[in-house]
């Protein structure tokens, strides 16, 4: 797949001076279009909205209107929308049946980059939006997690931790989307072995308003616990079971026979599982 260099930004596709607003159909000025015609972002990452945030823009947009326009492709009806979605939705509250726009052609996968790249920039995704749109990476347009991470500019690591929040339960992933909890208290989290563990630890952190730090020790805790109460369960196997869940970053379950054993390791995608095989031996991944 061809490289683009899209971590520079949307400098290059939106004019940083001001600009003519003509009615005109063609390519590449900023023209005036109906809001009727324009189709939400299919690969808009964002799924929650600052609402006083939105009331604050929709106040400017009333006053000044809107000076920045909206990215737009082309299609064989109307137009489907590449970035600028918060203005938009501004420009709708107010009544209004047009806004600037630049119409460019570009590809899905570039709708994508462009998405992500303008809401990272500016901030306004939670933890689980990123990962939803690093995994649209992955499944869509069977980009790697190193790819990725040179297309954002970012460490390979971080794609991968970030991906594996999509490993929690639900309700768990909606206290993150809702900033109840911070990507370091899942980090914690995730080192539990089970779903239903997850989130009755998950409710505690949220209840109690409890600390990244204080999440950690709780998790350890936990974990301690869990090792003491399973009937039947060897204490040295627990113990073993819960190093290497810290250790690989992931649910690990030791199946522990009279004779023989099994070792389950959970892994959330296929660069998950290459993380984990590298740990064990570089040669292998």
């Amino acid at each position: 797949m061809e490289k683009r260099a899209l971590g520079r930004g949307l400098s290059a596709l939106i004019p940083p001076k001001e600009v003519i607003v003509i009615d005109g159909p063609q390519e590449g000025g900023v023209l005036n279009l109906p809001i009727n015609e324009i189709k939400p972002n299919k690969y808009q990452p964002r799924v929650d909205f600052d609402q006083e945030k939105l009331n604050e823009l929709t106040n400017s947009i009333k006053e000044k209107g809107v000076i920045q326009p909206v990215l737009v492709r082309k299609l064989q009806s109307g137009y489907e929308l590449i970035a600028g979605e918060r203005r938009l939705k501004a420009a709708k509250n107010l009544g209004l049946e047009k806004i600037p726009a630049i119409v460019k052609n570009v590809a899905d996968i570039d709708m994508l980059e462009i998405s992500l790249i303008e809401n990272i920039q500016r901030e306004e995704l939670n933890p689980i939006e990123e990962a939803s749109s690093f995994q649209k990476f992955i499944t869509d347009f069977n980009f790697t997690q190193e790819k990725i991470a040179q297309v954002l500019g970012k460490d390979r690591s971080s794609i991968a931790n970030t991906i594996r929040l999509l490993g929690l339960p639900q309700k768990v992933q909606g206290f993150i989307s809702k900033n109840l909890m911070s990507a370091g208290h899942a980090k914690a989290i995730l080192g539990l072995p089970t779903e239903d563990e997850q989130t009755r630890v998950s409710n505690l952190v949220v209840k109690k308003g409890l600390s990244v730090r204080e999440t950690e020790q709780l998790v350890a805790k936990r974990s301690s616990g869990a090792k003491k109460i399973k009937p039947g369960k060897d204490p040295n196997v627990s113990d073993m079971e819960y190093k290497l869940q810290h250790l690989l970053g992931t649910r690990v379950k030791i199946n522990h026979g009279k004779k023989r054993g099994t070792i389950q390791i959970d892994y959330y995608s296929l660069d998950d599982l290459n993380r984990i095989v590298s740990m064990f031996s570089p040669k292998l991944s």
